[in-house]
């Protein structure tokens, strides 16, 4: 059963719901469902005073939202505070069980209603999920207003939701949860009436863990608190009761402190160290005590680069590739492509080598060592460019067989200077003796009489 089934009654069978007040029995995640506003954390971006979500949800707003984040970021939360505002007829279908059929019958409903000058709020709970078939039934109720559509996805609407539909849906793109925002829900859960009502207390290391597990969900922190409390038989919620309720063990990593710099530490050396098992090791440690995925993709670019560089190519495209994944589908899915990311550059050949150049060539920009720029290569687009002798007798490489042509590029003073020096392994290999031979062309004699 979903969130919206919970919190609607029939959804996905097309009649008129209501949003109903929990029951004492109901999972705390569904009791501490925001009743205003006022208890919304974390999407402060999408809360301003004036802004579209802000003027909906007060009831003044009449643009249907396309509610697009990870789980427990409050999609279903903003659905249940936009219909109290209407004042009208809500109805909530699930894409899971819903088609066609079910879509239409709730149109045929709101056009009724509108008769009687009488919105309807349509709720759609996972919309990514509706065939291109059932989200053109909906275009033309939406585009006319006759029905207020309120859709949640977890996955990007630009590539899930049909054109048509996202031209006539404002997009609103919610957040996960920092961990700050976490601990504000389970505070509040732990006094607040509809929730523990102060019948537990949780200790400071177990409210850490239960921050850590949550990965940015809030109900997933809900639901870990409420099986942790179940379990604590003196009243007070200790780590030993979280991860007896949710088959977990709290991993010791401060993710501000020495274990976060160690762990991480360790993390790139197994990589360059082609340690592919210890590697995997040290990535599941930063996962599984939520360190945030996007800090884990930006180093694996940088090894990419730093470690591995021309010895394969391909490493930093996999690393990129990994981090558009945490960017566009999030946790805990990207921990594939993390994974995958980590494997390849673990076993990957290894090179220093671009790290060297650039650093060779930076210590010598440091140096002093930044003459002036030959005559021929300058920039020769602007009136009078020839008359200072700039660009004269540039030769045009793309004019050559072979693509590659002898002539002056670095400045006279680093004229023969080597700062890319290919390694024997992977394909730096095969890169070394080309490197030597496009050295060779350009520096030939030919080319040595022209500058000096």
């Amino acid at each position: 059963m979903s969130d919206s089934d919970r919190l609607f009654d029939d959804v996905g069978t097309g009649t008129r719901t209501t949003p109903q007040t929990p029951a004492p029995s109901a999972p705390l995640a569904v009791r501490m469902r925001p009743a205003s506003l006022d208890e919304v954390v974390g999407q402060d971006h999408l809360l301003g005073e004036r802004s579209p979500l802000r003027r909906l949800i007060a009831g003044s707003g009449g643009s249907s939202v396309m509610l697009y984040g990870p789980p427990g970021t409050g999609k279903t939360t903003m659905a249940s505070l936009i219909s109290q505002a209407t004042g009208g007829s809500f109805e909530a279908l699930s894409a899971l069980s819903a088609g066609v059929k079910e879509v239409r019958a709730v149109i045929d409903a709101a056009r009724r209603r509108l008769v009687r000058g009488e919105q309807t709020v349509l709720f759609i709970d996972e919309v990514h999920r509706f065939s291109k078939t059932q989200q053109d039934a909906l275009l033309d109720a939406v585009e006319n207003r006759i029905v207020l559509l309120v859709a949640a996805t977890t996955e990007n609407p630009s590539f899930s939701v049909v054109a048509p539909l996202l031209s006539r849906s404002l997009v609103l793109n919610l957040r996960s949860l920092t961990d700050e925002d976490v601990r504000t829900v389970l505070r509040r859960a732990v006094a607040d009436p509809r929730g523990l009502d102060g019948s537990v207390e949780v200790a400071d290391e177990a409210l850490e863990h239960l921050v850590a597990v949550s990965g940015g969900d809030a109900r997933r922190a809900l639901t870990a608190l409420e099986a942790g409390a179940d379990g604590a038989s003196d009243g007070v919620v200790a780590v030993a009761d979280v991860e007896a309720a949710i088959d977990r063990a709290a991993v010791r990593y401060d993710r501000s402190g020495d274990q976060h710099y160690d762990v991480t530490s360790a993390f790139i050396k197994s990589i360059r160290g082609s340690d592919v098992d210890a590697a995997l090791h040290y990535l599941a440690r930063m996962m599984s005590a939520g360190e945030d995925p996007r800090f884990i993709a930006r180093r694996l670019m940088i090894h990419a680069s730093e470690d591995i560089g021309m010895a394969d190519p391909t490493a930093l495209q996999t690393a990129v590739a990994a981090s558009q994944v945490v960017q566009l589908v999030g946790m805990p899915e990207a921990q594939l492509a993390l994974a995958q990311a980590t494997i390849h550059l673990a076993t990957a050949p290894k090179s220093g080598s671009v790290t060297s150049a650039l650093g060779a060539a930076m210590a010598d920009v440091a140096a002093g060592k930044a003459g002036a720029v030959p005559p021929h290569l300058r920039d020769g687009h602007y009136a009078g460019a020839k008359k200072l002798g700039n660009a004269i007798g540039y030769r045009f490489p793309h004019d050559h067989p072979d693509g590659v042509l002898p002539q002056q590029y670095p400045p006279d003073e680093l004229v023969g200077s080597d700062y890319y020096t290919p390694t024997d392994h992977g394909f730096e290999r095969e890169l070394g003796p080309r490197v030597g031979k496009l050295r060779t062309i350009i520096r030939s004699a030919a080319n040595r009489g022209r500058r000096h």
